[in-house]
């Protein structure tokens, strides 16, 4: 009985540190990605604010892959805003996703009730 109750907590263990390694992963993958949003946020932002500053009747061009291309100051503002929108729906997109947090933790919680019931046999 009691090799059979091993067996079961070293299999979750197993499991758990498998799903840990897992987790860390995903967490770390996840601030790279916010951390390169708010980059990418703050850029558009500074961006802006320097164009702000210019007169309205200021050629802007944009790049367009290997070409730039003339715009508008309007234009050029609305873009910014767009991109720093997308970012931050982008970064309030990854940081909802705390789950992976919480899986690890009830895993966790789900070994200490394992060892807990074996210590009271």
């Amino acid at each position: 009985m009691a090799a059979a109750v091993d067996l079961e907590l070293k299999k979750a263990f197993t499991e758990l540190q498998a799903k840990v390694i897992d987790t860390q992963q995903k967490v770390k993958l996840a601030d790279l990605q916010i951390e390169q949003l708010n980059r990418t946020k703050k850029h558009a932002h500074l961006t802006d604010t320097e164009i702000k500053n210019l007169p309205d009747e200021t050629p802007m061009y944009e790049g367009v892959g290997r070409m730039f291309v003339l715009q508008t100051k309007e234009k050029v503002h609305s873009q910014l805003l767009h991109k720093q929108k997308i970012a931050d729906d982008k970064i309030a997109e990854i940081e909802k996703k705390v789950y992976l947090e919480r899986s690890v933790k009830e895993a966790e919680d789900n070994i200490r009730e394992m060892l807990i019931a074996r210590k009271s046999m």
